[in-house]
């Protein structure tokens, strides 16, 4: 009651002042709560927030107390959040567009699939074959070695056994990247019918 019967006052002395007491007055609460005002900012409103009133004691401009570190930081963090969001939400829509644009059925999706699956598939079936076909080789160089059981090994028969397992080896480490992919083909078919048929029954996102 007593900040508004100051602000009356306040209000009162400017309209019966002379011009020069025309400016609009700055109002604030002190670390009291009680409220000062003045036509230039009063010093106990130095680091608080404070209200500019004009002539009508409507308040033409209110600016807020400067924030703390903490609440800075806490600021920063929320409008890097916000930031973070709107990117991720950008990024779905490109994504959920493209998606549209590739399959125009769910059975364009799974024969996608099917496709993906039978050249990896065809990839293990061929490095299968290449181990079959080292593991020969290298047969006819253990045999060899049979006769050298008490004796150095010729070099050409330790370079073929080495040879022979280097490229077994090999197409081993091949099979087991092959079938990681498979695994990640599926879950990427998996994932764009499941995101395709939420598009389908919802509208399409903004084009």
């Amino acid at each position: 009651m007593r900040a508004a019967n100051t602000t009356a006052f306040l209000l009162l002395a400017l309209a019966t002042a002379a011009p020069v007491s025309a400016a609009n007055v700055i109002c604030c609460l002190d670390e009291r709560g009680k409220q000062v005002c003045g036509d230039i900012l009063p010093p106990a409103c130095y680091g608080r927030a404070y209200r500019e009133l004009n002539q009508s004691g409507m308040t033409v401009r209110q600016v807020e107390a400067p924030l703390t570190a903490e609440q800075r930081a806490l600021r920063a963090t929320e409008e890097r959040r916000k930031k973070e969001e709107e990117a991720a939400a950008k990024e779905q829509a490109r994504l959920d567009r493209a998606l549209l644009q590739t399959y125009g059925s769910e059975a364009d999706i799974e024969l996608m699939r099917k496709r993906a699956e039978a050249d990896t598939i065809t990839s293990i079936k061929a490095a299968m074959d290449k181990i079959a076909e080292a593991k020969q080789r290298r047969k006819k160089f253990e045999d060899e070695a049979e006769f050298y059981k008490k004796r150095a090994l010729p070099p050409e028969i330790e370079k073929g056994l080495r040879d022979g397992d280097f490229e077994i080896q090999a197409q081993e480490n091949l099979i087991a990247a092959k079938r990681k992919e498979m695994d990640t083909i599926r879950e990427k078919y998996d994932e764009d019918l499941r995101r395709f048929v939420a598009l389908k029954r919802n509208r399409p996102p903004p084009q």
